[in-house]
């Protein structure tokens, strides 16, 4: 059986991804959101207002990112 070099398309030419470069944007999204997790339990813990809203910005953007990274 025969590959016919014609007929194949790489990665680069349907524009898809390599399966290693769509889990490092999930991990990148996921320890963002962890992080801000983090933050907000910290500044919960401290009472420190700047420090939480920080923390929820970086969970929402995380969480924001692991959608992008599914619909890709």
């Amino acid at each position: 059986m025969e590959i016919d070099k014609k007929k194949v398309q790489t990665q680069e030419e349907t524009g898809e991804l390599a399966p290693i470069d769509q889990v490092e944007e999930r991990v990148d999204a996921e320890m963002k959101k962890l992080g801000g997790q983090a933050k907000q339990q910290v500044a919960d813990g401290l009472q420190n207002e700047e420090l939480s809203r920080e923390g929820k910005r970086l969970q929402k953007e995380g969480e924001r990112d692991l959608e992008e990274a599914k619909d890709r």
